[in-house]
Protein backbone atom coordinates (compact mmCIF):
# COMPACT_ATOMS: atom_id res chain seq x y z
CA UNK A 1 0.00 0.00 0.00
CA UNK A 2 1.51 3.35 -1.07
CA UNK A 3 1.02 6.36 1.48
CA UNK A 4 1.43 9.84 0.50
CA UNK A 5 2.16 12.86 2.82
CA UNK A 6 3.30 16.56 3.11
CA UNK A 7 7.06 17.21 5.57
CA UNK A 8 7.28 20.55 6.29
CA UNK A 9 10.80 21.93 5.73
CA UNK A 10 12.09 25.56 5.76
CA UNK A 11 10.55 27.83 3.45
CA UNK A 12 8.54 24.89 2.17
CA UNK A 13 7.11 21.64 1.96
CA UNK A 14 7.98 18.42 0.84
CA UNK A 15 5.79 15.80 -0.84
CA UNK A 16 6.50 12.39 0.48
CA UNK A 17 5.50 8.52 -0.59
CA UNK A 18 6.54 5.68 0.98
CA UNK A 19 5.33 2.10 0.70
CA UNK A 20 6.54 -1.42 1.49
CA UNK A 21 7.56 -4.12 4.51
CA UNK A 22 10.26 -3.79 6.35
CA UNK A 23 13.21 -1.96 7.33
CA UNK A 24 12.88 2.04 5.72
CA UNK A 25 14.89 2.72 3.33
CA UNK A 26 15.18 6.61 2.17
CA UNK A 27 15.78 6.73 -1.50
CA UNK A 28 16.68 10.23 -2.13
CA UNK A 29 16.34 11.35 -5.69
CA UNK A 30 18.94 12.96 -8.13
CA UNK A 31 18.16 14.63 -11.21
CA UNK A 32 15.21 16.82 -11.39
CA UNK A 33 13.97 15.88 -8.13
CA UNK A 34 11.23 13.25 -8.63
CA UNK A 35 10.04 10.81 -6.50
CA UNK A 36 8.55 8.60 -9.45
CA UNK A 37 11.98 8.31 -10.59
CA UNK A 38 12.18 5.61 -8.26
CA UNK A 39 9.06 4.21 -8.71
CA UNK A 40 9.42 1.13 -10.63
CA UNK A 41 12.65 0.64 -8.32
CA UNK A 42 10.44 1.23 -4.83
CA UNK A 43 7.97 -2.31 -6.31
CA UNK A 44 10.92 -4.10 -6.71
CA UNK A 45 11.99 -3.55 -3.28
CA UNK A 46 8.97 -3.27 -1.80
CA UNK A 47 8.73 -6.84 0.06
CA UNK A 48 12.26 -5.88 1.43
CA UNK A 49 11.87 -2.34 2.60
CA UNK A 50 9.63 0.09 3.55
CA UNK A 51 10.82 2.37 0.93
CA UNK A 52 10.51 6.50 0.96
CA UNK A 53 11.21 8.85 -1.37
CA UNK A 54 10.20 12.75 -2.13
CA UNK A 55 10.45 15.35 -4.72
CA UNK A 56 12.84 18.08 -3.75
CA UNK A 57 12.30 21.74 -2.95
CA UNK A 58 10.70 23.08 -5.65
CA UNK A 59 9.90 20.56 -8.17
CA UNK A 60 7.03 18.79 -9.23
CA UNK A 61 4.87 18.14 -5.93
CA UNK A 62 6.83 19.87 -3.04
CA UNK A 63 7.12 23.42 -2.94
CA UNK A 64 9.91 25.78 -2.06
CA UNK A 65 9.81 29.68 -0.96
CA UNK A 66 13.52 30.70 -0.89
CA UNK A 67 15.38 32.28 -4.08
CA UNK A 68 18.58 31.87 -5.38
CA UNK A 69 20.93 28.96 -5.50
CA UNK A 70 19.66 25.81 -3.40
CA UNK A 71 23.04 24.51 -1.08
CA UNK A 72 23.48 20.94 -0.91
CA UNK A 73 23.08 21.53 2.70
CA UNK A 74 19.74 22.77 2.31
CA UNK A 75 18.59 19.53 0.05
CA UNK A 76 20.27 17.58 3.55
CA UNK A 77 18.31 19.44 5.62
CA UNK A 78 15.70 18.35 3.77
CA UNK A 79 16.75 14.46 3.47
CA UNK A 80 16.85 14.75 7.64
CA UNK A 81 13.37 15.73 8.17
CA UNK A 82 11.69 13.58 5.86
CA UNK A 83 13.49 10.92 7.77
CA UNK A 84 12.33 12.45 11.26
CA UNK A 85 9.08 13.06 8.94
CA UNK A 86 8.90 9.11 9.48
CA UNK A 87 8.98 8.53 12.97
CA UNK A 88 11.60 5.87 13.09
CA UNK A 89 15.70 5.23 14.08
CA UNK A 90 18.40 5.69 11.50
CA UNK A 91 17.44 4.84 8.53
CA UNK A 92 19.15 2.70 5.09
CA UNK A 93 20.03 5.51 2.56
CA UNK A 94 20.38 5.01 -1.12
CA UNK A 95 20.76 8.41 -3.16
CA UNK A 96 22.14 8.39 -7.09
CA UNK A 97 23.55 11.39 -8.97
CA UNK A 98 22.63 14.37 -6.91
CA UNK A 99 20.74 12.53 -4.28
CA UNK A 100 24.43 10.43 -3.33
CA UNK A 101 25.54 13.96 -2.84
CA UNK A 102 22.80 15.29 -0.48
CA UNK A 103 23.18 11.88 1.02
CA UNK A 104 27.07 12.07 2.00
CA UNK A 105 26.10 15.90 3.37
CA UNK A 106 23.01 13.80 5.35
CA UNK A 107 25.84 11.95 7.09
CA UNK A 108 28.43 14.02 7.57
CA UNK A 109 26.14 16.78 9.45
CA UNK A 110 23.29 14.62 10.86
CA UNK A 111 25.24 11.60 12.14
CA UNK A 112 22.55 9.88 13.85
CA UNK A 113 20.63 9.77 10.86
CA UNK A 114 21.57 6.90 8.91
CA UNK A 115 22.90 3.73 9.39
CA UNK A 116 23.99 2.86 5.96
CA UNK A 117 24.57 5.32 2.75
CA UNK A 118 24.81 3.60 -0.74
CA UNK A 119 26.31 6.40 -2.68
CA UNK A 120 25.99 5.49 -6.34
CA UNK A 121 27.70 8.34 -8.41
CA UNK A 122 28.15 11.34 -6.87
CA UNK A 123 29.21 14.16 -9.11
CA UNK A 124 31.91 15.13 -6.89
CA UNK A 125 33.58 16.76 -9.04
CA UNK A 126 35.76 18.85 -6.73
CA UNK A 127 37.55 15.54 -5.82
CA UNK A 128 39.07 15.08 -9.62
CA UNK A 129 42.28 16.69 -10.95
CA UNK A 130 40.23 18.53 -14.03
CA UNK A 131 37.34 19.63 -11.63
CA UNK A 132 37.86 22.80 -13.37
CA UNK A 133 36.91 21.88 -16.26
CA UNK A 134 33.91 20.23 -15.31
CA UNK A 135 32.85 23.49 -13.46
CA UNK A 136 33.38 25.63 -16.57
CA UNK A 137 31.33 23.05 -18.38
CA UNK A 138 28.59 23.37 -15.56
CA UNK A 139 28.77 27.22 -15.64
CA UNK A 140 28.44 26.79 -19.91
CA UNK A 141 25.01 24.90 -19.19
CA UNK A 142 23.63 27.35 -16.89
CA UNK A 143 24.59 30.46 -19.22
CA UNK A 144 23.14 28.80 -21.96
CA UNK A 145 19.46 27.96 -20.27
CA UNK A 146 19.25 31.70 -18.73
CA UNK A 147 19.76 32.66 -22.36
CA UNK A 148 16.49 30.62 -23.29
CA UNK A 149 18.27 27.75 -24.90
CA UNK A 150 16.97 25.25 -22.26
CA UNK A 151 17.06 22.25 -24.98
CA UNK A 152 21.03 23.16 -25.98
CA UNK A 153 21.43 23.12 -22.06
CA UNK A 154 19.95 19.88 -21.40
CA UNK A 155 21.80 18.18 -24.44
CA UNK A 156 25.17 19.26 -23.41
CA UNK A 157 24.12 17.71 -20.06
CA UNK A 158 22.93 14.96 -21.18
CA UNK A 159 25.50 14.14 -23.55
CA UNK A 160 28.05 13.42 -20.59
CA UNK A 161 25.88 10.92 -18.47
CA UNK A 162 27.22 7.16 -19.46
CA UNK A 163 24.04 5.23 -20.73
CA UNK A 164 21.78 7.92 -21.42
CA UNK A 165 20.89 6.78 -24.71
CA UNK A 166 18.46 9.50 -25.40
CA UNK A 167 16.80 10.13 -28.68
CA UNK A 168 17.17 12.85 -31.04
CA UNK A 169 14.67 15.64 -29.37
CA UNK A 170 13.03 17.92 -32.04
CA UNK A 171 10.81 18.80 -29.53
CA UNK A 172 10.45 22.74 -28.98
CA UNK A 173 10.07 22.09 -25.45
CA UNK A 174 10.95 19.91 -22.50
CA UNK A 175 8.83 17.28 -20.50
CA UNK A 176 8.86 19.19 -16.66
CA UNK A 177 10.57 22.11 -18.84
CA UNK A 178 10.35 23.96 -15.08
CA UNK A 179 12.01 21.48 -13.21
CA UNK A 180 14.92 21.73 -15.83
CA UNK A 181 15.13 25.31 -15.62
CA UNK A 182 15.02 24.75 -11.66
CA UNK A 183 17.92 22.55 -11.93
CA UNK A 184 20.30 24.86 -14.59
CA UNK A 185 19.79 28.31 -12.90
CA UNK A 186 19.13 26.99 -8.86
CA UNK A 187 20.99 23.87 -8.39
CA UNK A 188 23.72 22.59 -10.71
CA UNK A 189 26.10 25.48 -9.77
CA UNK A 190 25.83 23.85 -6.34
CA UNK A 191 25.93 20.58 -6.59
CA UNK A 192 29.46 20.58 -8.66
CA UNK A 193 31.16 23.04 -6.42
CA UNK A 194 30.45 20.93 -3.52
CA UNK A 195 33.23 19.08 -2.18
CA UNK A 196 32.02 15.91 0.28
CA UNK A 197 33.36 16.80 4.12
CA UNK A 198 35.99 13.87 4.30
CA UNK A 199 36.69 14.67 7.61
CA UNK A 200 33.32 14.18 8.98
CA UNK A 201 32.76 10.98 6.43
CA UNK A 202 36.03 9.42 7.96
CA UNK A 203 34.10 9.76 11.26
CA UNK A 204 30.74 9.02 10.29
CA UNK A 205 29.02 6.05 12.32
CA UNK A 206 27.17 5.14 9.43
CA UNK A 207 28.46 2.70 7.11
CA UNK A 208 28.69 4.17 3.47
CA UNK A 209 29.05 2.46 0.33
CA UNK A 210 31.01 4.32 -2.52
CA UNK A 211 29.46 2.79 -5.62
CA UNK A 212 29.59 3.24 -9.39
CA UNK A 213 27.75 1.15 -12.51
CA UNK A 214 30.38 -0.72 -14.84
CA UNK A 215 29.02 0.98 -17.99
CA UNK A 216 30.04 4.42 -16.34
CA UNK A 217 33.41 3.21 -16.93
CA UNK A 218 35.49 6.57 -18.22
CA UNK A 219 32.87 8.91 -17.33
CA UNK A 220 33.01 11.93 -15.23
CA UNK A 221 30.54 11.02 -12.60
CA UNK A 222 32.02 7.12 -11.99
CA UNK A 223 35.70 8.22 -10.92
CA UNK A 224 34.82 10.23 -8.18
CA UNK A 225 32.97 7.37 -6.22
CA UNK A 226 36.19 5.74 -6.37
CA UNK A 227 38.44 8.65 -4.96
CA UNK A 228 36.16 8.96 -2.42
CA UNK A 229 36.36 5.17 -1.21
CA UNK A 230 39.93 5.50 -1.48
CA UNK A 231 39.93 8.60 0.53
CA UNK A 232 37.79 6.90 2.88
CA UNK A 233 39.54 3.86 3.43
CA UNK A 234 36.31 2.05 2.38
CA UNK A 235 35.15 -0.33 -0.15
CA UNK A 236 34.26 0.76 -3.69
CA UNK A 237 31.24 -1.33 -5.16
CA UNK A 238 30.54 -1.28 -8.74
CA UNK A 239 26.76 -2.33 -9.73
CA UNK A 240 24.56 -3.49 -13.00
CA UNK A 241 24.32 -0.88 -15.64
CA UNK A 242 25.28 3.08 -16.12
CA UNK A 243 24.40 6.06 -14.63
CA UNK A 244 20.24 5.97 -15.03
CA UNK A 245 20.53 1.93 -14.03
CA UNK A 246 18.33 2.87 -11.28
CA UNK A 247 15.42 4.23 -13.41
CA UNK A 248 16.19 1.98 -16.82
CA UNK A 249 17.45 -1.34 -14.81
CA UNK A 250 15.52 -2.04 -11.94
CA UNK A 251 15.13 -5.22 -12.29
CA UNK A 252 19.19 -5.68 -12.08
CA UNK A 253 19.79 -3.41 -10.08
CA UNK A 254 17.20 -3.80 -7.40
CA UNK A 255 18.94 -7.19 -5.96
CA UNK A 256 22.90 -5.56 -6.44
CA UNK A 257 21.17 -2.68 -4.10
CA UNK A 258 19.96 -5.27 -1.96
CA UNK A 259 23.08 -6.76 -1.30
CA UNK A 260 25.14 -4.19 -0.51
CA UNK A 261 22.54 -2.70 2.35
CA UNK A 262 22.39 -6.59 3.77
CA UNK A 263 26.01 -6.60 3.36
CA UNK A 264 26.78 -4.26 5.98
CA UNK A 265 24.61 -6.23 8.83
Amino acid sequence: MISESRCPVVDGELYVRSGGTGPVLLMIPGGIGSADTYRTLATALAAQYTVVTYDRRGHFRSTDETTGSISVELQADDAYAVAKHLGTGPVLTFGTSAGALIGLDLVARYPDAVSVLVAHEPPAVQLLPDALGWLDAAAGQVRLARSGDLMGAFKRFTGAIAGAALPELRAVRLPNEQDWKMLFDREITAFFDYLPDLRALRKARADIIPAAGKESRGHYHYQPAKVLALELGLPFAEMPGAHLAPQRNPAQFAPALTNLLTATD
